[in-house]
């Protein structure tokens, strides 16, 4: 009941999303939350900041708002102190209990009326090429097809024991991509899962007629971005879209990539079972090696034996370093990503030089 009593509160406190709840703690007869306008932390972390350090003030709103939002009760009021602000006072008829599976709870509770920050995760963006070009049915069909591909390669490594916690919003043509879990094993899934799409994709592509099947621009990278609940009417839901770092570099990367085409940020990152970060090329060896080292992946029926990377694929003798230039003049570093499989006999290519 005592949760049920928090719920109503902090749904006050939201305000229909006027206000973000930053953190929380206990108190004897309930609980403190730090509680801003939406429009706060734009301020606070500003370069025109009053006090000089706005720079400084965003480090310290990044680390609040990654994680768990759950304080101890003297460091709530020293982050109020920081802020600025004063807690707000949750009192609650009946007493929580402070035990690990409560503290979950709340914080999964907060998080809904919150703003997070994840510092490294990876991210696909898949777009359809032509999208506006084609009638609205043929435009649902494609649509349909991409997310047939994505609930077939989830199903395909669920049954290997690899469960891609997937999560997605829409851009209009197509959608960005994530796995809702964090770590070096969930970002390196999501790259297996990637590249399942794509083969489940076009071998559809392959067999399609009349458009039904979308030709895909595609891009994965991994960085940081911020996480906002999405609301369902006046309510916030489990469900959240991502924006950030991350989200803005595959926005620009897929920019370039030509129909058909598949590109990779230049980033580092860590693997399963390393210390030292790992490159796009060494990510994209380590996810053919887990899809061949599988018991049998099925594509339409036929079984995936070999899968071999262009020449000029990432990481191979003849890669050159794409050098991508947005409509704003900003540039960044790509890996052109290409390969060939085989299915039981028969050979499928992925991929698209891009000169």
């Amino acid at each position: 009941m005592a949760l049920d009593q928090l719920e109503i509160t902090l749904k006050k406190q939201w305000r229909l999303g006027q206000s973000i709840l930053l953190c929380w703690a206990f108190d004897p007869n309930g609980l403190l939350t730090i509680v801003v306008p939406h429009y706060f932390l734009g301020n606070f972390t500003s370069p025109n900041h009053p006090s000089g350090v706005g720079e400084q003030n965003e480090d310290f709103v990044r680390d609040l708002i990654s994680g768990s939002r759950f304080k101890a009760h003297t460091e709530i009021f020293e982050i109020a102190r920081k802020l600025g602000v004063a807690p707000s006072f949750v009192k609650l008829d009946q007493a929580l209990t402070e035990d690990d599976e409560t503290v979950a709870q709340i914080d999964s509770m907060i998080k809904r009326y919150s703003l997070g920050h994840e510092e490294s995760r990876a991210v696909v963006l898949f777009d359809i090429a032509d999208f506006s070009l084609f009638r609205p049915f043929e435009q649902a069909s494609q649509l349909n097809s991409l997310s047939y591909s994505m609930n077939s390669a989830y199903s395909k490594l669920k049954r290997e024991g690899i469960e891609v916690n997937f999560a997605r919003t829409t851009t209009g043509d197509g959608y960005y991509v994530w796995n809702r879990d964090l770590g070096v094993f969930p970002n390196a899934d999501l790259l297996t899962f990637f590249l399942l799409v794509l083969i489940d994709n076009a071998v559809a592509r392959e067999k399609s007629q009349f458009g039904s099947v979308p030709t895909l621009r595609s891009a994965f990278h991994i960085g940081s971005h911020y996480e906002l609940s999405q609301a369902e009417g006046i309510n916030p839901t489990v469900l959240s879209y991502i924006v950030g770092d991350v989200t803005i570099k595959l926005a620009r990367l897929v920019e370039s990539v030509p129909p058909a085409g598949i590109h990779m940020g230049d980033f580092l990152a860590l693997l399963p079972d390393s210390d030292v970060p790992a490159t796009p090329a060494e990510f994209l060896c380590h996810s053919r090696d887990e899809l061949l080292d599988m018991s049998g992946i099925r594509v339409d029926e036929d079984r995936l034996t070999k899968i071999h990377f262009q020449p000029w694929s990432a990481g191979q003798p003849d890669e050159r370093l794409i050098e991508v230039t947005d409509k704003h003049g900003l540039s960044q570093s790509a890996h052109n990503v290409g390969f060939t499989l085989e299915l039981e006999g028969r050979t499928l290519s992925l991929g698209v030089r891009n000169r």
